[in-house]
């Protein structure tokens, strides 16, 4: 759980969902990464750290370029955390779909 929580809090702010994203299409460089975003270097810098924590990205250095790379196997801890609750809702769904349905029959 200690690692879910390091990766849900990693996830839990757009702009690093946003560079998570911008990782699925290839490896960048910092800079490349932060380009998109209205805020500092050291802002981006402080968000990336918190993905590197959470084991979402892994990083290279190549000279003076920092080159940033996806690892998605933590996504996988909370794709499953997740399906754990799909029966959950899967059967509340169809209790609410067989009271509406029996509401129809009863009011035609």
């Amino acid at each position: 759980m200690y690692r879910l929580d390091h990766t849900l809090n990693a996830v839990s702010h757009p702009a690093r969902r946003a560079m998570l994203a911008r990782l699925a299409e290839g490896s960048a460089r910092v800079t490349e990464i932060a380009a998109p975003f209205e805020m500092s270097l050291n802002a981006v810098s402080k968000h990336l750290k918190v993905l590197e924590a959470a084991g979402l990205i892994e990083r290279e250095k190549r000279g003076r370029d920092h080159i940033l790379a996806l690892r998605a196997g933590p996504l996988r801890q909370v794709s499953a955390w997740v399906h754990e609750y799909e029966r959950f809702w899967t059967e509340r769904l169809d209790r609410l779909e067989a009271h509406f349905r029996q509401k129809r029959k009863e009011n035609p």
